[in-house]
């Protein structure tokens, strides 16, 4: 891509241009050599222009109405005058690597809004369902002039771990008469949670929502306190119906004011940072593995010799890392 379609894509994302800023995230998912230097370009050029918005992630397994949940909650945030980014990550088919579920299917009604961006993509092997670029894709969101962007997990694995920590607030949905089992909820879980909340609270679902609140309540006191002194809230609504869904909204923002307050969101901000340079590291190191050619050919013979218990996968590894690190010495004298 040449510097000036750069350029221009630069100045239409700062203006908005949601076509532009699909271009963008595609542009910087791409693992071709040629796009990982534009995107590197224009991440670059963008980086003055991100940090401004409520970055928010929500988890929950499969059930619990996240999707609903996202709309109706971004219903409420885009009718404040706010834009909202949602990036939901999918489980990915293991035949197509594509995402499975279609979030604008899902959420047709948000889909429409002109103050809402949705980006479907698929976890595609990433490590707990969470795609690499993710972090760069916010910082697209936020040069565009998204004021909240919303993470939306696969619910499984370490996915949840992974979106806390690229997060400034994250709220872990729940339902009503599951045990923890069923749910796959850990304390783990809850303990990394900034707000509880209960979904699907309406109908013949009212009264067993309000006791599990109280059995949540009563669990949360035995959790260790957090430095910043917040309690971790256990709110109640109903997806469908919107009950509820000011209450989560306010308590999201008075979490996100109290992080501001005490300086714990810059402290964040550069934790997201690091992660987001780990997280670089390793991707652009294993891929220029996978594109060098002498690594290429020799990785079948290395992987027969594994098969066949010749080999362990560290001597293989040794041997690649021999290969790589010497033709970047001869490079380099």
């Amino acid at each position: 891509m040449l510097k000036a379609d750069i350029d221009n894509l630069q100045e239409l994302i700062l203006n908005g241009d949601r076509v532009a800023l699909g271009k963008a995230i595609t542009l910087v998912e791409s693992n071709k050599k040629a796009d990982r230097e534009a995107a590197g370009k224009l991440l670059g050029y963008l980086l003055k222009y991100s940090g401004k918005s409520m970055r928010i992630g929500i988890t929950g397994v499969p059930g619990v109405g996240k999707s609903t949940f996202i709309e109706t909650l971004g219903d409420l945030v885009t009718s404040n005058g706010k834009k909202l980014a949602v990036l939901a990550i999918d489980p990915s088919s293991p035949q197509s690597k594509g995402s499975i579920l279609g979030d604008k299917t899902r959420m047709s009604r948000l889909a429409t809004n002109p103050n809402a961006f949705i980006r479907p993509t698929s976890a595609a092997g990433n490590l707990g369902g969470v795609a690499n670029k993710t972090l760069e894709t916010v910082l697209l969101c936020e040069a565009a002039g998204y004021d909240v962007i919303i993470i939306e997990t696969v619910g499984v694995g370490q996915s949840e771990v992974a979106v806390k920590n690229m997060t400034d607030v994250f709220l872990l949905l729940m339902l009503a008469g599951a045990g923890d089992e069923l749910q796959g909820i850990k304390r783990g879980i809850m303990e990394m949670a900034d707000l509880l909340v209960i979904n699907k609270a309406d109908g013949d679902n009212v009264a067993k929502s309000h006791l599990a609140k109280k059995t949540y309540e009563n669990a949360i006191h035995l959790f260790s306190p957090r430095d910043s002194g917040w309690q971790l809230p256990v709110l109640t609504c109903s997806a469908l119906t919107g009950t509820g869904i000011e209450a989560v909204w306010h308590q999201i923002n008075e979490f996100y004011d109290k992080l501001v307050e005490n300086g714990q969101l810059d402290a964040i901000r550069m934790h997201q940072k690091k992660l987001w340079l780990d997280q670089t590291l390793q991707a652009e190191f294993m891929q220029r593995l996978k594109e060098n050619e002498h690594i290429k050919k020799l990785l079948p013979a290395l992987e027969a010799k594994v098969m066949a218990n010749e080999i362990t996968p560290t001597q293989a590894i040794d041997q690649i890392m021999g290969v790589f690190l010497k033709e970047n010495s001869q490079a380099q004298s």
